[in-house]
């Protein structure tokens, strides 16, 4: 009975997913590789990281986000059969994602200007500075790229936007190899040469892909779609509308990472360090998550084009059994081998004790982070994407920000205490996600994409 139900759901689901996994688990050993090679070339470079990565990842979730509002526009096209119009949307895709981009990149070079203001360790700063600049100018092709890469993901062609990460994520191994520690010629920059390394990585598969999209025959439909379709208000505005709120949800999810790796810091240099090897291993779980999180909203989008209603509660809750699979997964994973994992990050003995006491939180909020990726995808893809925006409110600043500072210091638990904080805002919004998308398939609510 239960195979009968979910067999399709789960082939198809794993069809589109396992790619995407594949490509994730790339950005693993990748973020892997490269918290090894600068925590092993020294603290200070690992701690310096630390805070530009962490930093970092609310602009890069908002942009990423942003990308992710043309799955539910394309997906529902796709799945009606109106290939012409996919181009066109892609078209002003693109452009508006550019113009987002540059409002984030303009935010961040204020922070560049006043650094100050959120109180890094002083003597950190000349590393900072540098490898802070090349991330800002990395910004740009992860937006241009993240367009087709849902879009490309929308049109369930999974396969090939992962072999590029998987070559960009292998180059960027070995130019990091060559950069931070002088190798084969080159100039030993430390973490400034991770950063160079990590630029033209992420700069490659925009440049491959747009060559691939001018060029390949099986694509021309879209191509055409591409060069006829107009650069208009409507048409942008249609995109910012499924756009913006995803944005400025995954910016308030990852905000709170950012904040926790600010008050890491002030902390100290070993909490802030241990902070960033636990994130690393926490990706884990939580990109694999992403991976079949994607597909769900893939599917949920292509089931609404048909307007089969029936389906998108399938798919969801099929996506939701495999996601439970790799949460037990990664959680058995971080419970036996955690600290083999956080040791190939550095030779600190400090910073990996302080590391390893913080598996037991980390391992307490994978649950809740599974259960919001899932029912987030879901019911992004419904299109109906406004609620993200207010769940991310309450799930992130409204409970998860006091109960980081009343956790971290009130408690006197540090590190620890911000750590277990992420279970408070993740099992809220997984709540949240869950309620409103069975609410929206329960009022057909999914055609507005205002509400």
């Amino acid at each position: 009975m239960w195979l009968s139900r979910y067999g399709a759901t789960y082939k198809n689901i794993l069809k589109l997913g396992l790619p995407l996994i594949l490509g994730q688990l790339g950005l693993i050993i990748t973020a892997f590789a490269d918290t090894m090679m600068v925590g092993h070339y020294s603290t200070e470079a690992l701690a310096s990281a630390s805070f530009v990565n962490n930093l970092f990842n609310t602009p890069m979730m908002s942009i990423m986000g942003f990308t992710y509002g043309m799955t539910p526009l394309v997906g529902a096209l796709f799945g009606a059969g109106r290939f012409d119009r996919i181009g066109c949307v892609l078209k002003n895709g693109l452009v508006v994602t550019g113009l987002f981009a540059a409002v984030v990149i303009g935010i961040m070079m204020w922070f560049y200007f006043n650094i100050g203001v959120l109180d890094p360790p002083a003597e950190l700063l000349p590393l900072i500075r540098p490898y802070y600049l090349l991330y800002v100018v990395g910004l740009i092709p992860v937006a241009l790229f993240g367009v087709f890469l849902q879009w490309s993901y929308a049109i369930n062609r999974t396969l090939f936007p992962t072999l590029l990460l998987l070559g960009a994520n292998a180059f960027n191994i070995v130019g990091n190899y060559a950069l931070i520690y002088g190798r084969w010629g080159f100039p030993e920059m430390g973490l400034t040469g991770a950063g160079i390394s990590t630029l033209i990585a992420r700069t490659l598969p925009l440049a491959v892909m747009v060559m691939v999209f001018l060029l390949r025959k099986d694509w021309a439909v879209y191509r055409e779609g591409f060069r006829s379709g107009l650069i208009t208000i409507k048409e942008m505005a249609g995109v910012n509308s499924t756009s913006w709120p995803v944005a400025l949800q995954l910016a308030l999810e990852s905000g709170s990472f950012t904040l926790a790796a600010v008050m890491s810091g002030w902390i100290g240099k070993i909490p802030l360090a241990s902070f960033q090897v636990i994130v690393v291993t926490g990706m884990l779980g939580f990109c694999v998550y992403y991976s079949v999180g994607n597909a769900v909203a893939i599917m949920v989008a292509n089931d609404r084009g048909r307007g089969d209603v029936h389906a998108m509660r399938r798919d969801a809750w099929g996506g939701y059994h495999i996601m439970l699979v790799f949460m037990l997964a990664a959680s058995l994973l971080f419970l036996t081998a955690g600290r083999r994992i956080m040791g190939l990050f550095t030779d600190d003995a400090a910073v990996l004790t302080a590391s390893v006491a913080l598996i037991v939180p980390l391992i307490l909020y994978q649950l809740g982070d599974a259960t919001q990726i899932t029912f987030s995808n879901a019911l992004r893809g419904t299109s109906r994407v406004m609620p993200m925006l207010w769940i991310a409110f309450m799930a992130y600043v409204i409970a998860g920000v006091p109960a980081m500072y009343l956790l971290g210091f009130t408690a006197r638990l540090g590190v620890y205490g911000i750590v277990l904080s992420f279970s408070v805002s993740l099992f809220l919004a997984a709540a949240l996600f869950l309620y409103f998308f069975l609410d929206t398939l329960h009022n057909n609510s999914f055609n507005d994409t205002n509400e």
